[in-house]
């Protein structure tokens, strides 16, 4: 199946890792790939750490922020580099669950190319489960997509000037 978790809302990514963990307490193993967040000390990291090779975590990306409108060879790179291993992780049939986190906004800002990404998603080998999540989902994916789930933000705590917290948003 192909899941898509999309929206402006908080928990795209945490829903996706929920996902992870839980299919980890049946035997089943994860890659999760990070498109858009380098590398920063995410928790993600250190958890996958501890869960005896159930879940691998790839960074995909700089620390820095990527500038839609001035994009920088590096970046593009950085996400082709990842996608390209992402492909190979599909194919070598080590896992059940595959995690495009944040794809949906690297298409967006052209950092991979949508027919890339649709190709990929024609490819699924039959019992594979794959994550899409971000901001921005393409309407090309939300088709070929077996569940999608929009979050939406009602109310936000960063609106009150609350940055992101060790261990809750990183």
């Amino acid at each position: 199946m192909i899941q898509v978790y999309t929206g402006d809302g908080k928990g795209k990514t945490t829903a996706a890792l929920g996902l992870c963990f839980r299919a980890a307490g049946h035997g089943k193993r994860s890659i999760v790939f990070f498109f858009m967040k380098g590398f920063i000390e995410y928790g993600e990291l250190g958890a996958s750490e501890k869960m005896g090779g159930l879940m691998e975590v790839v960074q995909c990306g700089r620390a820095s922020f990527v500038d839609k409108d001035d994009l920088d060879p590096v970046d593009v790179d950085m996400a082709r580099e990842g996608f390209a291993k992402a492909v190979k992780a599909i194919d070598s049939g080590k896992y059940d669950i595959v995690v495009l986190d944040e794809l949906n906004v690297a298409l967006d800002f052209n950092l991979i190319p949508l027919d890339d990404a649709l190709q990929l998603i024609a490819g699924i080998p039959e019992g594979l489960e794959l994550i899409i999540t971000g901001r921005y989902a393409k309407p090309e994916i939300v088709d070929k997509a077996d569940l999608v789930t929009e979050m939406r933000e009602i109310k936000h705590y960063y609106r009150e000037g609350v940055q992101s917290r060790k261990g809750i948003e990183f």
